[in-house]
């Protein structure tokens, strides 16, 4: 894990894994829809930029503070992206999404219609 302890609380962890993985698109598997694929890849490039860019989480789109979901709009087209939390094999869920050893990241960046 990079700059934050692991006594850290688990959801600092998540929030913290969050935003390097959402940032940098490092640490998970980033997976596009058929929407987002069939963009021109002008405004493609530009839905991939904001959301590594995101920071605006509040208490309605973060209630949990993990950091794990955003949406935002380009030329009046709403996107969402959602982080989730995989077991290693991405057969189940992750039992300690707090723990990268035993968890893969998937981000999904859609149109909001695909939701």
């Amino acid at each position: 894990m990079s700059a934050l302890s692991l006594q850290a609380e688990p959801t600092d962890r998540i929030r913290h894994l969050n935003d390097v993985f959402r940032s940098t698109f490092l640490g998970g598997q980033v997976v596009i829809t058929e929407g987002i694929a069939a963009l021109r890849e002008e405004v493609k490039a530009e839905v991939l930029s904001r959301v590594r860019a995101f920071k605006h989480f509040t208490k309605d789109n973060d209630p949990h503070k993990e950091h794990d979901f955003g949406s935002f709009e380009i030329a009046g087209q709403k996107y969402f992206w959602k982080i989730d939390y995989y077991d290693k094999t991405l057969e189940a869920g992750s039992e300690d999404p707090a723990n990268p050893a035993v968890t893969t990241r998937v981000l999904t960046v859609m149109l909001a219609s695909e939701w």
